[in-house]
């Protein structure tokens, strides 16, 4: 029967190009998954570069930077070596409620509006401080920061 895996055809898995393995950002198919070793398609194909993972908290802690204009209290970002950013907010905070129950993980992007082409959006982009504009989107119902620096 044509097209059974024994007759020369690779599955999704072993397709290579220009020796690189290709995926999707969000495998259509199960048999369609990135190997252990292989870093995320948010790396490997956009380009995308960790910045940093936010914890959402409800405990002060020391050194906290209050971002009154979002009603965050942000901590940990400055001297974790890991990029850890503890977060608590404000009981009046703009902030999605997503964000403030779920933990976030941060790339930073070139191009914002680019990398948030096909995108589901949550809440605006904003500034949370100079030279900074932050846009959030949901994957699989989990929280992801985009963040783009002005590079002047």
């Amino acid at each position: 029967m044509a097209g059974q895996r024994g007759e020369g055809l690779k599955a999704p898995e072993e397709i290579r190009v220009l020796g690189t393995s290709i995926w999707p950002l969000r495998c259509e198919r199960v048999n369609m998954r990135r190997k252990d070793h292989e870093p995320p398609a948010a790396v490997a194909r956009l380009g995308w570069r960790y910045h940093h993972i936010g914890i959402p908290t409800d405990i002060p802690r020391a050194g906290e930077t209050h971002l009154e204009h979002l009603g965050i209290h942000v901590s940990g970002f400055e001297t974790s070596p890991y990029g850890i950013e503890w977060m608590r907010f404000d009981r009046d905070s703009p902030v999605s409620e997503l964000v403030r129950k779920v933990p976030h993980i941060a790339f930073e992007v070139d191009d914002l509006e680019a990398a948030l082409e096909g995108k589901t959006l949550l809440g605006e982009i904003s500034s949370p401080s100079a030279g900074v504009r932050v846009a959030m989107i949901i994957d699989d119902g989990a929280p992801v920061e985009l963040l783009e620096f002005d590079q002047k």
